[in-house]
């Protein structure tokens, strides 16, 4: 049993792309024509880190309720975390690509972490080794 995608609402398909892969250096898995239930044109938008199985479906906010879950899917608190093995070279990568962090990079028990948001404005941890 594994976890193989999931999803994150944002708001522009094109924008997500070029902050997963450009800004944080995903892989582009996947993006592909797709239709939405009632038979509207989207995207099927998969990225994931290099060598990683579980990947992220970049969901374009479909209508009302989806827009306000942009940015909040995890009600403000850090719920996704990004493990790498160079936590200084990934912070400074991160840093000149623009990523906004919003916590001074930190030793901890678990490792040297830093918090940053993603492109829709959600918290994800930064986190190297111990």
């Amino acid at each position: 049993m594994k976890i193989e995608l999931f999803a994150i609402v944002v708001d522009d398909y094109d924008e997500a792309i070029e902050f997963f892969v450009g800004a944080l250096g995903f892989d582009l898995v996947e993006d592909s024509p797709s239709l939405t239930n009632d038979g509207r044109p989207k995207r099927w938008v998969i990225v994931r880190p290099p060598g990683a199985e579980t990947g992220i479906l970049l969901a374009r906010a479909d209508g009302e309720r989806q827009a306000k879950a942009v940015g909040n899917q995890v009600a403000g608190r850090v719920g996704f975390f990004l493990r790498v093995d160079d936590f200084d070279a990934a912070y400074r990568r991160m840093v000149a690509a623009g990523v906004e962090f919003v916590t001074s990079p930190r030793n901890e028990p678990y490792g040297q972490v830093a918090v940053f948001l993603d492109i829709a404005g959600n918290r994800w941890d930064l986190l190297g080794p111990a």
